[in-house]
Protein backbone atom coordinates (compact mmCIF):
# COMPACT_ATOMS: atom_id res chain seq x y z
CA UNK A 1 0.00 0.00 0.00
CA UNK A 2 0.98 3.47 -0.15
CA UNK A 3 -0.07 5.51 2.59
CA UNK A 4 -0.67 9.15 2.80
CA UNK A 5 -1.88 12.28 4.74
CA UNK A 6 -3.80 14.90 2.79
CA UNK A 7 -4.75 18.67 3.42
CA UNK A 8 -3.93 21.96 5.20
CA UNK A 9 -0.87 21.97 7.35
CA UNK A 10 -2.00 20.74 10.92
CA UNK A 11 -5.26 19.53 9.31
CA UNK A 12 -4.71 16.47 7.11
CA UNK A 13 -7.05 13.49 6.36
CA UNK A 14 -5.28 9.64 5.96
CA UNK A 15 -5.55 8.42 2.87
CA UNK A 16 -4.07 5.69 0.38
CA UNK A 17 -2.84 5.88 -3.30
CA UNK A 18 -4.97 3.35 -5.49
CA UNK A 19 -3.57 1.25 -8.09
CA UNK A 20 -4.45 3.65 -10.71
CA UNK A 21 -3.24 6.37 -8.89
CA UNK A 22 -6.32 7.58 -7.44
CA UNK A 23 -6.03 9.23 -3.87
CA UNK A 24 -8.74 7.47 -1.74
CA UNK A 25 -9.58 8.44 1.94
CA UNK A 26 -8.97 6.29 4.36
CA UNK A 27 -10.90 8.53 7.23
CA UNK A 28 -13.12 6.18 8.41
CA UNK A 29 -11.24 3.22 8.55
CA UNK A 30 -8.17 5.25 10.81
CA UNK A 31 -7.93 8.35 12.43
CA UNK A 32 -4.12 9.44 11.00
CA UNK A 33 -1.25 7.48 9.07
CA UNK A 34 0.90 7.31 12.31
CA UNK A 35 2.09 4.57 14.64
CA UNK A 36 -1.40 3.48 16.47
CA UNK A 37 -1.99 2.71 12.46
CA UNK A 38 0.97 0.82 11.57
CA UNK A 39 0.71 -1.72 13.83
CA UNK A 40 0.49 -4.94 11.62
CA UNK A 41 -3.33 -6.05 11.99
CA UNK A 42 -3.96 -2.83 11.48
CA UNK A 43 -2.10 -2.65 8.10
CA UNK A 44 -3.34 -5.99 7.30
CA UNK A 45 -6.84 -5.14 7.59
CA UNK A 46 -6.59 -1.62 5.94
CA UNK A 47 -4.74 -4.29 2.76
CA UNK A 48 -7.47 -6.24 2.48
CA UNK A 49 -10.03 -3.38 1.82
CA UNK A 50 -11.18 -2.89 -1.93
CA UNK A 51 -9.64 0.93 -2.55
CA UNK A 52 -12.74 1.10 -5.00
CA UNK A 53 -14.76 1.48 -1.85
CA UNK A 54 -13.04 4.30 -0.64
CA UNK A 55 -14.49 7.84 -0.84
CA UNK A 56 -12.20 9.28 -3.51
CA UNK A 57 -10.41 12.82 -3.05
CA UNK A 58 -11.45 15.03 -5.46
CA UNK A 59 -8.83 17.58 -7.02
CA UNK A 60 -5.22 18.11 -6.11
CA UNK A 61 -5.11 18.35 -2.40
CA UNK A 62 -1.56 19.22 -0.62
CA UNK A 63 0.10 16.20 0.86
CA UNK A 64 1.47 16.84 3.77
CA UNK A 65 3.90 14.20 5.87
CA UNK A 66 3.19 10.47 5.04
CA UNK A 67 3.53 9.78 8.95
CA UNK A 68 2.24 11.72 11.69
CA UNK A 69 2.76 12.15 15.45
CA UNK A 70 6.75 11.13 14.63
CA UNK A 71 7.89 10.60 17.99
CA UNK A 72 11.73 10.14 16.92
CA UNK A 73 13.32 11.56 13.95
CA UNK A 74 16.77 9.25 14.07
CA UNK A 75 19.50 10.08 11.62
CA UNK A 76 22.49 8.04 10.65
CA UNK A 77 25.66 9.60 9.31
CA UNK A 78 28.11 8.73 6.68
CA UNK A 79 26.31 5.16 5.66
CA UNK A 80 26.95 5.44 1.90
CA UNK A 81 30.80 4.02 0.94
CA UNK A 82 30.83 6.34 -1.98
CA UNK A 83 29.35 9.37 0.11
CA UNK A 84 31.99 9.09 2.36
CA UNK A 85 34.91 8.69 0.16
CA UNK A 86 33.85 12.12 -1.75
CA UNK A 87 33.93 13.73 2.31
CA UNK A 88 37.12 12.05 2.79
CA UNK A 89 36.35 10.24 5.46
CA UNK A 90 37.23 6.66 6.92
CA UNK A 91 34.49 4.29 6.67
CA UNK A 92 32.67 4.56 10.09
CA UNK A 93 33.14 1.38 11.74
CA UNK A 94 29.71 1.39 13.51
CA UNK A 95 27.04 3.50 13.00
CA UNK A 96 27.40 7.48 13.35
CA UNK A 97 24.10 8.15 14.83
CA UNK A 98 22.29 11.78 15.64
CA UNK A 99 19.06 12.97 16.24
CA UNK A 100 16.80 15.52 14.00
CA UNK A 101 13.98 17.51 15.58
CA UNK A 102 10.63 16.32 14.62
CA UNK A 103 9.66 20.39 14.24
CA UNK A 104 11.31 20.19 11.29
CA UNK A 105 9.03 17.45 9.79
CA UNK A 106 7.33 18.76 6.36
CA UNK A 107 5.57 17.57 3.64
CA UNK A 108 7.14 16.33 0.62
CA UNK A 109 6.42 19.10 -1.83
CA UNK A 110 6.40 22.40 0.58
CA UNK A 111 8.78 25.39 0.74
CA UNK A 112 12.15 24.61 2.07
CA UNK A 113 13.14 27.81 4.23
CA UNK A 114 16.89 29.05 4.50
CA UNK A 115 17.40 30.28 7.75
CA UNK A 116 18.32 33.83 8.77
CA UNK A 117 21.96 34.02 8.81
CA UNK A 118 22.46 30.73 7.07
CA UNK A 119 24.87 30.25 4.13
CA UNK A 120 25.96 26.51 3.79
CA UNK A 121 21.95 24.60 3.21
CA UNK A 122 22.51 21.38 1.57
CA UNK A 123 20.78 18.50 0.13
CA UNK A 124 20.51 14.82 0.69
CA UNK A 125 17.88 12.35 -0.76
CA UNK A 126 17.63 9.82 2.19
CA UNK A 127 15.90 6.14 2.34
CA UNK A 128 13.44 6.40 5.96
CA UNK A 129 11.93 4.21 7.20
CA UNK A 130 8.95 3.99 9.98
CA UNK A 131 8.78 1.12 12.81
CA UNK A 132 5.72 -0.50 13.09
CA UNK A 133 6.07 -2.85 16.50
CA UNK A 134 8.14 -1.65 19.07
CA UNK A 135 11.71 -2.83 19.48
CA UNK A 136 14.21 -2.86 22.06
CA UNK A 137 17.48 -5.03 21.99
CA UNK A 138 16.28 -6.79 18.67
CA UNK A 139 18.26 -9.22 17.01
CA UNK A 140 19.50 -8.31 13.05
CA UNK A 141 17.42 -11.71 12.26
CA UNK A 142 14.03 -10.70 13.38
CA UNK A 143 14.96 -7.01 12.94
CA UNK A 144 12.75 -6.21 9.31
CA UNK A 145 9.85 -7.72 11.18
CA UNK A 146 9.53 -4.23 12.90
CA UNK A 147 10.09 -1.98 10.02
CA UNK A 148 6.75 -1.12 8.73
CA UNK A 149 7.47 1.15 5.47
CA UNK A 150 9.89 3.09 3.68
CA UNK A 151 9.62 6.81 2.40
CA UNK A 152 11.76 9.33 0.99
CA UNK A 153 13.35 12.08 3.21
CA UNK A 154 15.63 15.32 1.94
CA UNK A 155 17.96 15.62 5.20
CA UNK A 156 18.55 18.76 4.82
CA UNK A 157 21.32 20.40 6.47
CA UNK A 158 23.37 24.00 7.08
CA UNK A 159 26.59 22.61 6.99
CA UNK A 160 28.54 25.71 8.90
CA UNK A 161 25.91 24.94 11.94
CA UNK A 162 26.36 21.05 11.56
CA UNK A 163 30.49 21.36 11.62
CA UNK A 164 31.88 24.82 12.13
CA UNK A 165 30.25 25.67 15.13
CA UNK A 166 30.43 23.83 18.65
CA UNK A 167 28.34 21.06 19.75
CA UNK A 168 26.76 18.51 17.70
CA UNK A 169 25.43 17.74 14.33
CA UNK A 170 21.32 18.20 15.47
CA UNK A 171 21.68 21.97 15.74
CA UNK A 172 23.04 22.03 11.27
CA UNK A 173 19.51 19.71 10.90
CA UNK A 174 16.70 21.17 12.80
CA UNK A 175 15.37 23.90 11.02
CA UNK A 176 12.15 23.95 10.11
CA UNK A 177 11.44 22.59 7.04
CA UNK A 178 14.79 20.81 7.04
CA UNK A 179 12.91 17.04 6.62
CA UNK A 180 10.39 16.99 3.96
CA UNK A 181 9.26 13.81 3.99
CA UNK A 182 7.29 11.25 1.28
CA UNK A 183 5.00 11.52 -0.72
CA UNK A 184 3.81 8.11 0.30
CA UNK A 185 4.49 5.40 2.67
CA UNK A 186 5.11 2.63 1.23
CA UNK A 187 4.39 -0.59 2.99
CA UNK A 188 7.37 -2.84 3.30
CA UNK A 189 5.43 -6.02 1.86
CA UNK A 190 5.78 -3.63 -1.44
CA UNK A 191 9.76 -3.48 -1.09
CA UNK A 192 10.98 -6.34 -2.17
CA UNK A 193 14.57 -5.66 -1.32
CA UNK A 194 15.02 -2.19 0.54
CA UNK A 195 19.41 -2.58 -0.32
CA UNK A 196 18.91 -2.51 -3.76
CA UNK A 197 16.85 0.97 -4.60
CA UNK A 198 18.35 3.66 -7.24
CA UNK A 199 17.41 7.04 -5.80
CA UNK A 200 18.62 10.56 -7.57
CA UNK A 201 18.43 14.50 -6.57
CA UNK A 202 18.17 17.25 -9.28
CA UNK A 203 19.06 20.84 -8.18
CA UNK A 204 17.14 23.04 -10.80
CA UNK A 205 16.88 19.95 -13.51
CA UNK A 206 20.91 19.40 -12.88
CA UNK A 207 21.61 16.27 -11.69
CA UNK A 208 23.45 16.60 -8.15
CA UNK A 209 23.19 12.61 -6.41
CA UNK A 210 22.93 9.41 -8.30
CA UNK A 211 23.63 6.54 -5.82
CA UNK A 212 21.87 3.59 -4.62
CA UNK A 213 21.21 1.70 -1.46
CA UNK A 214 23.19 -0.73 -2.99
CA UNK A 215 26.74 1.04 -1.53
CA UNK A 216 24.96 1.08 2.16
CA UNK A 217 27.50 0.37 4.69
CA UNK A 218 25.11 -0.50 7.25
CA UNK A 219 22.09 -2.15 6.52
CA UNK A 220 18.39 -1.90 7.44
CA UNK A 221 18.34 -4.59 9.52
CA UNK A 222 21.83 -4.17 11.69
CA UNK A 223 20.26 -0.33 12.01
CA UNK A 224 17.11 -1.68 13.80
CA UNK A 225 18.74 -4.04 15.73
CA UNK A 226 22.15 -1.23 16.70
CA UNK A 227 19.85 1.25 17.70
CA UNK A 228 17.86 -0.94 19.65
CA UNK A 229 20.06 -1.78 21.70
CA UNK A 230 20.60 1.79 22.58
CA UNK A 231 16.99 3.31 22.89
CA UNK A 232 13.62 1.96 22.14
CA UNK A 233 12.20 2.18 18.99
CA UNK A 234 8.53 3.02 18.72
CA UNK A 235 6.10 2.59 16.27
CA UNK A 236 5.92 6.12 14.30
CA UNK A 237 9.30 6.57 15.38
CA UNK A 238 11.36 6.87 12.00
CA UNK A 239 14.94 6.58 10.91
CA UNK A 240 16.41 7.72 7.51
CA UNK A 241 19.54 6.22 6.81
CA UNK A 242 22.37 8.54 4.92
CA UNK A 243 23.05 9.92 1.85
CA UNK A 244 24.93 8.74 -1.18
CA UNK A 245 27.69 10.78 -3.06
CA UNK A 246 26.45 14.14 -4.66
CA UNK A 247 25.84 16.22 -2.13
CA UNK A 248 27.02 20.36 -2.20
CA UNK A 249 29.33 20.17 0.06
CA UNK A 250 31.59 17.65 -1.78
CA UNK A 251 31.23 19.23 -4.89
CA UNK A 252 34.42 21.36 -5.75
CA UNK A 253 34.14 23.93 -5.83
CA UNK A 254 31.38 24.04 -3.41
CA UNK A 255 27.86 24.46 -4.18
CA UNK A 256 25.24 25.63 -1.88
CA UNK A 257 21.43 26.03 -1.95
CA UNK A 258 20.17 29.67 -3.19
CA UNK A 259 16.31 31.85 -3.01
CA UNK A 260 14.38 30.28 -5.70
CA UNK A 261 16.23 27.14 -6.56
CA UNK A 262 14.12 23.50 -6.65
CA UNK A 263 14.88 20.02 -5.28
CA UNK A 264 13.61 17.06 -6.99
CA UNK A 265 14.30 14.05 -5.22
CA UNK A 266 13.21 10.49 -6.53
CA UNK A 267 13.83 7.13 -4.93
CA UNK A 268 12.65 3.49 -7.04
CA UNK A 269 8.90 2.85 -5.53
CA UNK A 270 8.61 5.74 -3.27
CA UNK A 271 7.71 8.33 -5.55
CA UNK A 272 8.82 12.09 -6.14
CA UNK A 273 9.34 15.10 -4.17
CA UNK A 274 9.98 18.96 -4.84
CA UNK A 275 11.06 21.73 -2.80
CA UNK A 276 11.52 24.97 -3.67
CA UNK A 277 13.81 27.06 -1.12
CA UNK A 278 12.43 30.15 0.10
CA UNK A 279 13.81 33.28 2.76
CA UNK A 280 11.15 34.74 5.12
CA UNK A 281 11.96 37.83 7.15
CA UNK A 282 11.89 37.59 10.69
CA UNK A 283 9.23 37.13 13.14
Amino acid sequence: MKLVRYGQVGEERPGLIDADGTLRDLSDQVSDIDGSTLAPATLQRLAALDPSDLPRVPGTPRFGPCVGKVGKLVCIGLNYSDHAAESGLEVPSEPIVFLKATSAITGPNDEVELPLGAEKVDWEVELAFVIGTRAKNVSKEDALSHVAGYMILNDVSERAWQAERQGQWTKGKSHDSFAPMGPWLVTADEIADPHDLNMQLDVDGVRRQTGSTRTLIFGIDHLVSYLSGFMTLEPGDVVTTGTPPGVGLGLRPQVFLKEGQVMRLEIDGLGVQQQKCVRRAAS
